[in-house]
């Protein structure tokens, strides 16, 4: 298995601003006061434009999908948490915590996806939604994917449920490490790609929001095993979306470590030196988004696995 791929799928946004369903839980988006949500939209879609061109200037295949105007999804830019897709031919969607956000998942999207690439097998997670009890999971939000060693990392919150990480693993062979993560106010981090990256050959991780040494001394022998570099950040780094980064590959296979301007100039100058004797660092600017969606780079590329047609 590939851990990675030169083809990014990207929902350009129709409608863009603060998601209070979400903001229960994530403490990433800021509760500043949108004076023009008119004006917010432009500039979003400005920054997505911007960012979609400079992966493209980088040789990557963004392919990229239009939002609907109606019903309004103010976080449609992030569609990682909605749908993955497997080297294997399966494609999986996921049970999500907003209401709001559950209207992002359209048929449409997945035809689109079947006419360039191979799908195999569809998995749909989402009728746990349903349940008297709901349970979530919110894609590559919620899980990050060693691919080459079938591992499965994440942070257990309310988006993120251990029993729905169990039935994945039954359905995709995969073995999971789980563990509890905490930000500096002692709250859940709402998705592990916020604090944690798994690139080719290294990991870039706060331990620092691990709350238990039992699982910090787990993820490291796992790191170990593994082959990965673990590349520590801070509590303030991760506030940063230092954490929320995605390495992807051209079709010359050129690794590009993709970041947003902020998490990058976060980064001290060791840490960029670790990173780029492995990979190209891509910071990307993209303020507003990050802002007021509370998600960054990662949260907007869902990479394609499936096989070409």
């Amino acid at each position: 298995m590939q851990q990675l791929t030169s083809h990014i799928m990207m929902i350009r946004p129709a409608n863009f601003g603060f998601n209070d369903q979400t903001a229960a839980n994530n403490a990433f988006q800021s509760t500043d006061t949108i004076k023009d949500t008119e004006a917010l939209k432009q500039v979003a879609k400005g920054e997505f434009d911007q960012m979609v061109a400079l992966l493209r200037s980088k040789g990557i295949d963004v392919m990229v999908i239009n939002d609907t105007e109606n019903p309004v999804k103010p976080d449609a830019v992030f569609p990682n948490n909605w749908i993955s897709f497997h080297e294997n031919g399966a494609l999986i969607t996921y049970p999500m915590y907003a209401p709001n956000r559950r209207i992002e998942r359209r048929e449409d999207i997945i035809e689109s996806i079947g006419q360039k690439f191979k799908i195999r097998n569809r998995y749909s997670f989402e009728f746990y939604e349903d349940e008297d009890e709901a349970f979530f999971l919110e894609g590559t939000g919620s899980m990050i994917f060693d691919r080459k060693y079938n591992v499965v990392y994440a942070c257990i919150s309310q988006r993120t449920d251990a029993v729905l990480i169990d039935k994945f693993n039954v359905l995709m062979d995969t073995e999971s490490v789980v563990f509890h993560a905490l930000d500096k106010h002692d709250k859940e981090i709402y998705h592990t790609n916020v604090m944690m990256a798994l690139g080719e050959d290294f990991v870039v991780i706060c331990m620092d929001s691990i709350t238990k040494e039992d699982s910090k001394i787990q993820l490291r022998k796992m790191f170990e095993k593994t082959k990965k570099e673990i590349i520590t950040i801070s509590m303030t780094q991760m506030e940063k979306f230092a954490g929320n980064m995605l390495e992807v590959k051209n079709d010359d296979g050129e690794r590009y470590l993709c970041m947003s301007q902020k998490a990058y100039d976060s980064l001290t100058k060791d840490q960029k030196q670790k990173l780029e004797s492995k990979t190209n660092l891509l910071p990307i600017a993209i303020p507003n988004i990050e802002k007021y969606g509370g998600g960054s780079v990662r949260c907007m590329m869902a990479e394609i696995f499936l096989p070409l047609k």
